[in-house]
């Protein structure tokens, strides 16, 4: 991912106050705490949650990773568990097969790497969703 230069930077962070970006957060916070609370539930998980969708937001994620947890979150919600075939699933058939047999080990250890990050984010964020009822 490129960095933003500092005028693109600040721009963005004008447009946030602007917007009442902050404010909005905050009050989003606010009931996710106060939901948790009333099911018994720890607020520090809430409030980290919170905070990785909002470095999220304005950090950015590239386009490349977001498409593959996506697609990794509707298998999952499609499934409704996890399915023991998934790095079969996910893999670009036409792209392993050209490759040589190293390359195959390769490019399966990194598929698992990212399946793993990605089944990892999944779980934190459907576990607040499903106790904020979301």
């Amino acid at each position: 991912m490129q960095s933003k230069s500092i005028k693109s930077a600040a721009k963005e962070a004008k447009l946030r106050l602007k917007n009442r970006f902050w404010e909005d957060y905050k009050k989003e916070v606010d009931s996710g705490i106060k939901v948790a609370e009333e099911e018994g539930l720890a607020t520090s998980g809430v409030k980290k949650y919170f905070k990785n969708l909002m470095i999220k937001n304005i950090k950015g994620e590239s386009r490349e990773d977001e498409d593959f947890y996506l697609k990794v979150k509707d298998m999952l919600d499609e499934a409704g568990e996890k399915p023991y075939d998934a790095l079969d699933k996910l893999m670009d058939k036409r792209e392993f097969y050209k490759l040589e047999y190293p390359q195959r080990e390769r490019y399966l250890f990194r598929l698992a790497e990212r399946y793993l990050i990605a089944l990892s984010r999944y779980e934190a964020e459907r576990g607040i969703e499903r106790a904020l009822g979301k």
